[in-house]
């Protein structure tokens, strides 16, 4: 799956780190933590490209979806945003703009169907984008992965905004200019992080506008009322030692000499992924994510788990008293946080990922009981005693989170888990292609979503499989250029053997978390087709083949796939590489392969990232090649002033069709590397097959000829 784009929760800012790793599990991974909190503007590299010439290659003209937008249809009423309007002057309320993001109260990518806010209001389903309503306008921004998914789904009530193209203002920019002076924006403080919410205040309050924090009342919640979702409930089950790799009880010890390391006594945390990580725990909450909606606070000498109770089994309950671990109803987190500051802990806390109610609540409470204890200082003349861990007066300690260098980094147990989870995959890929060439070559009428339905068939049966790890992008002709696209019964395609068709999948497993695209013609692709496949070969090959100095961060990677398209003026609209979870979020931070050169973090041994270049013509068709990496030593004659260099080591194991490639494009080294390649992926699969399907397979993995 393509890397993220914008962050929509921060509206239009990006949150970098920086990152070092010393040498293996848990206990080095934290103690090895550099930490650089960083803001830096959103700026996009790369606008749209409209046209391509090469004296070695066709040339030819590619339109951006804006120069080709279909007729819109005559204003409607929007009933979902005249109820919001309405409420904007209910008591308690009195705003004159609301701002609506994509996320929960965790600032999750995928998100349980009750949370979707955004998206019940505006119809547009893509997972990333941000919603401003008025009085008398609505926009929504979005990145360029969901373009013309959002032109299809919005209605003429809302204004599109694409965010990063030349000339587009960000949210808190285009709000700021509507309103009035003096005006009054109001957001959910449980669902923007700190650091957003502070760029937020900061950018209104130059046009004299103020940020209203609404902490009781969420106004998509109570135009929803009974038609809103129910909350998860499915029961939360132990992740087994043999895949975790390092038991709770020391994963907890490192966080907390980290934590003391940092100067604090206690840390807040609210990422699912990090929660289910430290606690060897996995949910079924949020869809295609294993992890279950709770925040964690854990103190030198005790933690909290605040959570739903009815999640939690007997057999869940012992593994977290065995770890000592207290369970708390999950709505009684602010109170704690109080309970904190009165106490005088120096809570440490990330901004760019814990939300601003938790945070402002905890300024709040240091406040009031700072001014509380000078008070009684002044009166008795006595000092606490520090020697407790918790000083007189309590404050916030503001950095990253330990915990997401520390997951990054995968052990022994969860690379292995990741590898085995990832042949297993490839079997089930095996059966499907094979089935559905068969199927297209007998003019079976198959829509997109009938293809992605055969595909978890064929998925579910293989051992230890949980779930998808996002919803399957099955793209037939033009639908393969909308990169994010999500077929629907009843508005997708059928599949087209004339045209290109791009299928970008996933699954989760007991062990491990799969993401791969191939793009594929079952009959005869035009030679325009093939060259720009065949550039998107090129970029993945040389990424693949990358060494480089540890250290290195990995936008200095990102341009070696893009060159090969760049050569003839082409290029795509999203990262190259993104982090992947061990049997958690298919998105993982805080490494990746983008032209955003802000993030700074380096790759370091035993991260995993996807190598995903492509090209997309609206309106047209999409290609994308993906696999999965894993970050390895490399082997170098030489080590320039005693540095360690990096390579990658492939996760993912299956054919890349050839007769999709132009191989007059490719040097003798890069059809080397597809042959090797496909012998890898012969020896390492065919052991899991039989039949017709191992036939495939061979079929799909001969070499090619050099010319």
């Amino acid at each position: 799956m393509f890397p993220l784009t914008l962050s929509s929760p921060s509206l239009n800012r990006l949150v970098l780190f920086t990152s070092r790793y010393s040498h293996s599990p848990f206990i080095r991974n934290l103690n090895s933590l550099h930490l650089i909190h960083q803001k830096l503007p959103y700026k996009p590299l790369f606008g749209v490209r409209c046209h391509a010439s090469s004296n070695n290659s066709s040339s030819f003209t590619a339109k951006p979806s804006k120069d080709i937008r279909r007729v819109r249809p005559e204003v409607v009423v929007d009933e979902k945003l005249s109820a919001i309007r309405r409420l904007f002057s209910s008591p308690g309320v009195g705003i004159d703009a609301y701002i609506i993001p994509s996320q929960d109260a965790h600032q999750s990518e995928f998100i349980a169907e009750c949370y979707a806010r955004r998206a019940y209001v505006s119809g547009f389903t893509g997972s990333a984008g941000t919603a401003v309503v008025t009085k008398d306008k609505a926009a929504l921004w979005t990145d360029g992965r969901y373009f013309l998914q959002a032109e299809k789904q919005l209605n003429s009530s809302w204004i599109l905004m694409r965010a990063g193209n030349p000339g587009v203002p960000t949210a808190s920019e285009w709000v700021a200019d509507v309103l009035a002076p003096g005006g009054r924006v109001g957001i959910d403080p449980f669902l923007f992080s700190a650091d957003a919410a502070e760029e937020l205040k900061e950018a209104i309050a130059k046009k004299n506008h103020e940020l209203v924090y609404l902490y009781d009342v969420n106004l998509v919640d109570e135009i929803w009322k009974d038609s809103r979702p129910k909350p998860p409930s499915k029961k939360i089950r132990i992740h087994d030692l043999k895949y975790a790799g390092v038991d709770v009880a020391s994963k907890l010890l490192c966080l907390r000499n980290q934590i003391m390391d940092a100067g604090a006594s206690a840390i807040v945390i609210s990422m699912l992924d990090e929660i289910a990580w430290v606690l060897n725990l996995r949910g079924s909450d949020v869809p295609h994510s294993p992890v279950m909606y709770a925040y964690l606070i854990v103190e030198v000498d005790q933690a909290q788990l605040f959570v739903d109770n009815s999640k939690v089994t007997t057999e869940v309950k012992d593994h977290l008293k065995n770890a000592g671990i207290e369970l708390k109803p999950y709505d009684s987190i602010l109170p704690e946080i109080d309970s904190l500051a009165a106490r005088g802990a120096q809570l440490l806390m990330d901004p760019s990922t814990l939300n601003v109610a938790i945070i402002s609540t905890y300024k709040s409470a240091c406040e009031r009981y700072s001014r509380k204890h000078e008070s009684k200082e002044k009166s008795k003349m006595k000092f606490t005693d520090s020697s407790s861990g918790y000083p007189a007066n309590p404050s916030g300690i503001y950095m990253q989170s330990p915990i997401s260098w520390a997951k990054a980094i995968k052990n022994d147990a969860e690379l292995q888990g990741m590898k085995n989870s990832h042949l297993r995959d490839a079997a089930a890929l095996a059966h499907f292609w094979a089935w559905l060439e068969e199927e297209v070559h007998k003019n079976a009428k198959l829509t997109e979503v009938d293809v992605a339905n055969r595909l978890l068939e064929f998925r579910s049966v293989q051992d230890g499989f949980m779930d998808t790890s996002f919803d399957t992008i099955s793209g037939s002709g033009a639908n393969g250029a909308i990169i994010h696209y999500k077929p629907e019964p009843e508005s997708c395609s059928r599949v087209d053997p004339q045209k290109l068709f791009l299928l970008d999948s996933g699954a989760q497993y007991v062990d491990g978390t799969t993401d791969i695209t191939r793009t594929v013609h079952f009959s005869e692709p035009c030679a325009r087709e093939k060259e720009c496949f065949t550039r998107v070969l090129q970029g993945h090959i040389a990424l693949d083949q990358a060494v480089f100095p540890e250290g290195t961060p990995g936008f200095v990677l990102d341009g070696f796939a893009r060159s090969s398209l760049w050569k003839i003026g082409l290029d795509y609209r999203h990262g190259t590489g993104h982090g992947v979870g061990a049997a958690l979020n298919v998105h993982e931070g805080p490494q990746s392969i983008s032209f955003r050169f802000g993030n700074m973090t380096p790759l370091q041994c035993g991260m995993i990232v996807s190598n995903e270049p492509g090209y997309y013509e609206d309106h047209a068709f999409g290609i994308r090649i993906e696999n999965l990496l894993h970050v390895r030593d490399a082997e170098t004659p030489n080590r320039f002033g005693g540095v360690t260099y990096l390579g990658f080591e492939k996760l993912t194991f299956f054919p890349i069709q050839t007769k999709m490639v132009d191989i007059s494009l490719l040097s003798d080294a890069e059809i080397d590397w597809l042959n090797h390649y496909h012998t890898e992926v012969w020896e390492k699969v065919s052991p899991l097959l039989e039949g017709s399907t191992k036939q495939w397979l061979w079929n799909n993995t001969r070499p090619l000829a050099k010319p």
